[in-house]
């Protein structure tokens, strides 16, 4: 099986990719400071691992080519939310370095041609 094709000959994985580098630019351009990129565990991703001032932030990336089923953002279930805190609890575990650091997880959601971007800053609670 080949991989699947979608906006401009791109397969999802470079889609996605594409994504994860446009949201690093723009959260770097407002002086977060990258520590991780695509920290994988058991639990599951996060797309990147960021320090803003003295904060630790989990970032989950999110790209949408339509918006007629809503925004990245709102694809973030609650099972998927759990996986996120799991795999974010697990990065802390590995790092103790950044236990004194207060965490949140924070979504970035692109929409159609990355022309629209939402930073979502404390998505969800831990």
């Amino acid at each position: 099986m080949g991989v699947v094709s979608h906006e401009g000959g791109r397969s999802t994985q470079e889609l996605g990719e594409s994504a994860e580098q446009l949201a690093l630019s723009y959260l770097q351009s407002k002086n977060l400071k990258l520590i991780e990129r695509n920290f994988r565990c058991k639990h599951g991703e996060i797309d990147l691992i960021m320090q803003d001032k003295n904060s630790l932030v989990f970032i989950e990336v999110r790209y949408r080519k339509h918006l007629q089923f809503g925004d990245g953002a709102e694809s973030i279930d609650y099972r998927k939310q759990q996986k996120i805190l799991k795999t974010a609890e697990f990065f802390l575990q590995r790092h103790v370095k950044y236990n004194q650091y207060p965490c949140r997880i924070d979504v970035m959601s692109i929409g159609p041609g990355n022309t629209d971007i939402d930073w979502i800053p404390n998505a969800f609670e831990a």
